[in-house]
């Protein structure tokens, strides 16, 4: 191992006997089972609203939706230390899409990260006494409700149970994988709580409904053990971007407030280093996909009705800004803005390199195609001449106060992504 690993190692153990609160929780053995003229902000907001009125509606319509390809396995395969570990858990083991030889316990006990099930918000000029313009928040917005939750808290607690615009969504990040991903939480009638069942697959976070006690994959939204195996939850359209871009965009929106009802050093990173190329990714067991490092960022898109997923390495989106490509039928645009940290490197949240934020969008506007490109530094059409933010606003020109439809994209470290998606296609310059 290297010295950086070391100290990487170091800093993730500590930080997760930290996350759960000063409990003696112990690490299986490796042998052991165990992500023309200006409008205002608020025509730009209310533009935006419309359109993503129209995205909720047709997500809460599919709301459940089965897995994809999902083969229900029966029998409890658990390892004897996999059944001390889950002792008195009331999961239907017997029911499962997966091995269960694949889980690993990230050290924290079920809940001993503690999910946010009551969240409080402040407004944007609040929240700015105390996070960092360039601090990266997981922006959503439905219904003409925008919320951002800062990485600062959700490193420590991974999930956020909430209701926005009137949808029940579960906000949720796994730094292992650096997956931030926002879901539906309704299965037809019901709406499920989740909670961290620390366990993780492929370093990727299990979480938990703690009305069956199914388990459930965080980077895919699949059930995978218990009663609702194979049951999907709907992905949500949200975006990994600085505060300051969520800001400027939603100068009235709310922040996850740092009253959480936990006590935790919001700011601070105990994983620092995690992110360093070269590094090994912590309690990942799987193969190395070799065609970009393990811990390189992609921006990923999966286009299910045409199988097909994709990965735009950050290095080459980066460089050029804006990538458009057509895939499946669908005209894609990627947009690159700098001005975001990573959470995953400094030892301080906002002292972490600028590794920028991403969105992706539908090209098509009242179908039409537009052509965009980076002109000193801002993302231009080249059909109107109009400017657009990271969250697909266009901020001047002829189209100010419109706005792009998202895709549901992530922004991950490579290896978590080509774990689950082995056949992903990488886009190259």
């Amino acid at each position: 191992m290297s010295s950086a690993w070391n100290r990487t190692g170091l800093w993730l153990i500590v930080g997760l006997l930290v996350l759960g609160l000063g409990a003696a929780f112990v690490l299986l053995r490796p042998d052991e089972p165990d992500g023309g003229p200006a409008s205002s902000t608020d025509d730009i907001v209310e533009s935006a609203t419309a359109v993503t009125q129209e995205v909720s509606a047709a997500v809460a319509s599919e709301a459940r939706l089965p897995a994809e390809d999902a083969t229900i396995l029966s029998g409890d395969d658990r390892s004897p230390q996999l059944e001390a570990l889950t002792r008195g858990w009331n999961t239907n083991w017997g029911r499962r899409t997966i091995d269960t030889s694949a889980l690993l316990s990230g050290g924290p006990p079920r809940d001993g990260i503690p999910s946010i099930d009551q969240p409080q918000f402040v407004g944007v000029e609040q929240a700015a006494a105390w996070l960092a313009g360039n601090e990266p928040v997981i922006a959503l917005e439905i219904n003409g409700d925008a919320r951002a939750y800062p990485l600062q808290i959700l490193t420590w607690h991974e999930i956020a149970n909430d209701t926005v615009g009137g949808v029940p969504v579960v906000v949720t990040f796994c730094p292992l994988c650096n997956a931030a991903l926002t879901f539906d939480r309704r299965l037809g009638a019901e709406v499920l709580e989740f909670g961290v069942s620390g366990l993780l697959r492929n370093s990727d976070l299990i979480m938990y409904d703690r009305t069956t006690e199914s388990l459930w994959q965080q980077f895919t939204g699949e059930g995978v053990i218990g009663d609702l195996a194979g049951e999907q939850l709907a992905f949500l359209p949200s975006s990994l971007v600085s505060f300051a871009d969520f800001r400027a965009a939603y100068p009235k929106g709310q922040v996850l407030s740092r009253e959480t009802g936990a006590s935790r050093p919001y700011g601070r990173n105990p994983y620092e280093g995690y992110d360093t190329i070269g590094s090994n990714p912590f309690l990942y067991r799987g193969p190395m996909d070799g065609r970009l490092q393990a811990v390189e960022r992609v921006v990923t898109v999966s286009l299910a009705d045409e199988g097909i997923d994709i990965a735009y390495p950050l290095s080459v989106l980066s460089a050029v800004g804006v990538i458009q490509e057509s895939r499946g039928g669908r005209d894609l645009a990627v947009f690159h803005r700098s001005g975001t940290s990573s959470a995953l490197g400094a030892e301080t949240i906002a002292e972490g390199q600028d590794v920028g934020a991403t969105g992706v969008f539908d090209a098509l506007l009242d179908g039409r195609k537009l052509t965009f490109q980076v002109q000193e530094e801002e993302i231009v059409d080249a059909e109107t001449g109009s400017s657009w933010n990271i969250l697909g606003q266009a901020t001047g020109g002829p189209l100010q106060g419109r706005q792009l439809e998202p895709v549901v994209h992530g922004n991950h470290f490579w290896f978590s992504w080509a774990a689950f998606k082995p056949d992903t296609i990488v886009y190259q310059d």
